[in-house]
């Protein structure tokens, strides 16, 4: 008798496209397991995602505006479902495994630090041989999750996690070893786009830093004038464009399309990442980040008593590095408190 595993891994070879990745084509697992009764493999890494500690810590850590007072910023773990939906959409219409889809989407921020990009720059150029918040996402799912034992995800969505972030560079890579491997990692990396530069345009809307009027007019007839026509636009441009391609090789926007979402990423970079609002706060949470790296590094026995999670086979300054990734944004301002300014009974 089939289990219920086995139907629903029948139901997508009868259903998906041929360029879908199939869960019983996983190349499998960084350690072989017994493979679940019920939930085929892409199912199961979702799941082990939305259920892990570092998945739960995203709705504390910052997307652009720094411990906002509004209830309506967006948030790592907003912008992460926004994501998901988003690349689901796109999956779903391309007849690509969504369960792959979503199990990238949710799991491709995990592995950013407090304060956002500001957080990421800091690590990056503090730390012996950098850091990369896309790395780090995959050593939270190979590592650091469960004590030290991982998620234990599947190839294809430790492969979406990796290679899902562009910063400023193309959105679909030249260069094929940086490509994702399946269709719906690509879709993630393309998806994840389409989420920040209209939530981000959003937010800083919301925060006063601009106008929607200070948008470039042909951004605005392009794309369309509000959140939901923008994003409808970009989606749609996606998916009639590879709908047209034989065979379906590269998840793409059109060419004008693609110009029109570059312009936007250009203009959010000049006008909300680098104003001087955003990086006044940037400067402070750097300094913060700063200070407790030096204090951990000054003294292995700190890290031992802050630290619930020890891994004393990994080299100390790794530890530290691992120990101020994961903090939240406001466990990081609680511990800097705690450690360097005076109690308020203190205070005269």
């Amino acid at each position: 008798m089939k289990s219920i595993r086995e139907t629903l891994e029948e139901n997508e070879r009868k259903i998906l496209s041929p360029y879908a990745t199939l869960s019983s084509s996983s190349r499998g697992r960084l350690h072989p397991e017994r493979e679940d009764d019920i939930r085929p493999a892409f199912q199961h890494d979702r799941d082990r995602i939305i259920h892990s500690k570092s998945f739960r810590r995203l709705k504390h850590k910052t997307q652009v505006f720094l411990s906002p007072a509004g209830d309506h910023y967006r948030t790592r773990l907003t912008h992460t479902l926004e994501v998901s939906q988003i690349a689901r959409t796109i999956s779903k219409a391309l007849g690509l495994n969504e369960d792959l889809t979503e199990a990238i989407a949710l799991g491709h921020d995990l592995g950013h630090t407090p304060f956002g990009h500001a957080g990421e720059n800091v690590l990056n150029r503090i730390v012996s041989g950098g850091f990369r918040h896309y790395e780090q996402s995959l050593r939270v799912v190979d590592k650091l999750e469960q004590n030290g034992k991982g998620l234990n995800l599947t190839y294809e969505v430790r492969d979406g996690i990796l290679k899902h972030s562009k910063g400023l560079g193309d959105i679909m890579p030249s260069e094929k070893d940086q490509v994702p491997a399946t269709l719906e990692g690509q879709v993630v990396r393309i998806a994840d786009v389409v989420a920040y530069i209209n939530h981000d345009l959003d937010d800083a809307q919301r925060s006063g830093i601009i106008r929607i009027e200070d948008v470039p007019t042909e951004i605005l007839e392009g794309l369309g004038a509000s959140h939901s026509n923008r994003i409808n636009t970009l989606v749609v441009d996606i998916i009639q464009t590879c709908l047209e391609q034989t065979p379906m090789e590269k998840i793409r926007f059109s060419p004008p399309v693609e110009t029109l979402a570059l312009s936007l990423r250009s203009f959010l970079n000049e006008r909300v990442y680098h104003s001087p609002q955003v990086v006044s706060d940037f400067n402070k949470s750097s300094k913060i980040l700063e200070d407790l790296f030096a204090y951990f590094m000054e003294d292995e026995r700190r890290l031992v008593k802050e630290q619930k999670t020890y891994l004393p086979d990994e080299p100390y300054e790794r530890q530290v590095c691992d120990f101020i990734a994961g903090m939240t944004d406001q466990y990081a301002l609680q511990l800097y408190q705690k450690i360097f300014l005076p109690h308020p009974w203190m205070v005269y």
